[in-house]
C-alpha cells in the first residue's frame, strides 16, 4: 500500500521561465539562438532554437545587420516556442533595449540582466532592480518588473535562491553547440 503524501512544493504553479540566448559567428554572418524553459527548481523543460544568416549586401548598414538578425531570431524563436513562459531573461549586452522596448511586444515581462560592473545602457521606459546573485547585477524589466505577490515574482526569487539568474544561459549555449555542431566557433 502506497504512504499518502502530498507534494507541498508550488513548481506547477509557479509556471515557467524563458532564457533567451543569442550567439554570433566570428564573422558575424550567422546568429543563433535558443529560448530554454525552465520550472522554479531549474528543470528543463523546452528549449527551441534556431539559426539565421545575417544579411550581407551593400544596401545594409553594419549597425543593422546585426539588430536586423537578432530580431528576425528572436521573433522565429517566439513563434515556435510551445509554451509561455511567466517572463524572460536575456542577457543586456546581447539584446539591446530596443529591442522589446520598441520593435517587439510580448505580452510577458522581459527581463535584460547586466553586471553592475559594466556599463549598460538602457532605455527609460524599463525599469531597474538590482539583485545580488552572489555578485550584484542589473535586472532591466519591460514592461514593469512582477507585483510583489504574483507568480512570477515568486518564480525569480526561487529561480534566485537556487542561484539560477544566469546558469540556465550555460545550458543554453551547450545546447546550440550541440545542435549546431557543424557550425563555426561562436562568441560567448
Amino acid at each position: 500500500m502506497p504512504i499518502p503524501f502530498r507534494d507541498a512544493d508550488e513548481v506547477e504553479e509557479l509556471g515557467a521561465a524563458g532564457y533567451l540566448k543569442i550567439d554570433a559567428s566570428d564573422d558575424g554572418s550567422t546568429f543563433r539562438g535558443g529560448l530554454f524553459l525552465v520550472n522554479a527548481r531549474g528543470e528543463p523543460l523546452e528549449f527551441t532554437y534556431n539559426r539565421v544568416d545575417a544579411p550581407h549586401t551593400f544596401l545594409w548598414r553594419q549597425a543593422d545587420v546585426r539588430r536586423h538578425a537578432i530580431h528576425k531570431l528572436v521573433t522565429s524563436l517566439l513563434g515556435t516556442c510551445p509554451r509561455v513562459p511567466k517572463f524572460i531573461i536575456c542577457l543586456a549586452d546581447e539584446i539591446d533595449h530596443d529591442l522589446f522596448c520598441n520593435e517587439i511586444r510580448l505580452s510577458i515581462p522581459i527581463c535584460r540582466v547586466a553586471s553592475v560592473m559594466k556599463a549598460t545602457s538602457f532605455s527609460k521606459l524599463e525599469v531597474k532592480t538590482t539583485v545580488e546573485d552572489p555578485q550584484p547585477h542589473h535586472l532591466f524589466w519591460f514592461p514593469d518588473k512582477p507585483a510583489g505577490d504574483s507568480n512570477e515574482h515568486r518564480l525569480l526569487h526561487r529561480l534566485l535562491t537556487r542561484g539560477l539568474l544566469l546558469e540556465p544561459f550555460d545550458r543554453a549555449v551547450v545546447g546550440l553547440k550541440e545542435i549546431y555542431s557543424d557550425h563555426t566557433t561562436v562568441k560567448h
